[in-house]
């Protein structure tokens, strides 16, 4: 699977906050500037990143790593033995009981799946990893087993699963679930919780790509990358910014980070759950905002699945939520198609 090269995003992310657009002096001059702190670390199989505003807090670090590591033991499905790994090599579903955080993510995959009409459902994780994404093994051959994949797409149905007394069930032995494209916006969620549990108001955090600001910078607003769509490039370059307000995700998903070839063919692991198959079509990469990172996570997917026409219309049609599409033309121009509450933003 490919990997994502962490510097570069490092340090365009970096560079970015350095050239923030900057607010009058009159309002600088009425801001007394925090100091900017900075933490680092891995999470979620990628890293995270941290800044907040104001003196720093003793005791954050251990606070983090211990917040991660019981996510992990819920949602993660690369830590052995973890409730999602569970439930997933069960014959019949998973005791929920004491779980904190297995239950608001499969009732945000419920709504959002509803919302998309199943261009996003977590169940698809049989046919990620028939495609050789989410723990699969890589293909060997271009050919395809159609009536395999028919098979594992009848599996697919977040509406097939039901909790009954905190035990989650799936009527077959099969049927698996992906949160990962809801799972770590939620785990970015959950740190601007702990920051602000912490009198942090003021921060951006980044985890792995996926972003949530609190507050603004010094009277400033945070501003985010969004990276160019471009595959096998050692030096990333950005397609745009974008500020976000107080509380606002950002996540964003695109085939550019994770394909492979194989015979002349693209396998990209944006899989459309309703047709089983890779799905590639002119939307590269799709950036939604939204109240929430994991909202905004798990409708970036939707998004890829849907292509530019649909996604735009799905994003315009719900308040809540604002997107930035690059969109491939015939002609190899990339065009920037922005939703409605973006028209205009600088």
């Amino acid at each position: 699977m490919k990997k994502l090269s962490l510097i570069p995003v490092l340090l365009l992310f970096t560079l970015l906050l350095g050239t923030c657009d900057r607010a009058p002096e009159s309002v600088i001059d009425a801001v007394r500037e925090l100091p900017t702190q900075t933490l680092t670390g891995e999470a979620m199989g990628t890293y995270y990143r941290i800044l907040y505003l104001g003196e720093e807090v003793p005791g954050l670090v251990p606070q983090i790593d211990s917040l991660l590591d019981a996510f992990n033991q819920e949602l993660s499905a690369w830590v052995p033995g973890s409730t999602l790994n569970q439930f997933n090599e069960s014959e019949r579903g998973v005791d929920l009981s004491g779980q904190v955080h297995f239950l608001p993510n499969l009732a945000l995959a419920r709504s959002i799946s509803a919302h998309t009409e199943g261009a996003y459902d977590p169940t698809v994780a049989p046919l990620v990893k028939y495609w050789g994404f989410g723990g699969g093994e890589r293909r060997t051959s271009a050919s395809i087993d159609s009536a395999e994949v028919a098979r594992l797409t009848r599996l697919v149905g977040v509406d097939k699963l039901t909790v009954q007394d905190g035990f989650l069930s799936k009527p077959h032995p099969d049927i698996e679930l992906d949160l990962n494209a809801s799972a770590k916006g939620y785990g970015v969620d959950l740190l601007a919780e702990l920051l602000e549990a912490n009198g942090r108001d003021h921060y951006l955090i980044d985890v792995g790509g996926e972003f949530r600001a609190g507050g603004d910078k010094n009277g400033r607003p945070w501003r985010v990358a969004i990276r160019a769509p471009e595959e096998d490039v050692e030096i990333i370059s950005q397609a745009g910014t974008l500020p976000l307000a107080d509380g606002q995700g950002i996540a964003t998903s695109g085939n550019y980070l994770n394909y492979y070839r194989v015979e002349g063919e693209i396998f990209s692991h944006t899989i459309n759950p309703r047709t089983g198959y890779v799905e590639r079509n002119a939307l590269l990469s799709a950036s939604v905002l939204a109240p929430d990172c994991a909202t905004a996570d798990a409708y970036a997917t939707a998004c890829m699945v849907l292509g530019p026409e649909a996604a735009l219309e799905l994003i315009n049609d719900t308040p809540e939520l604002e997107a930035y599409f690059l969109v491939g033309g015939e002609d190899g121009v990339l065009k920037t198609v922005v939703s409605t509450g973006l028209e205009g933003i600088d």
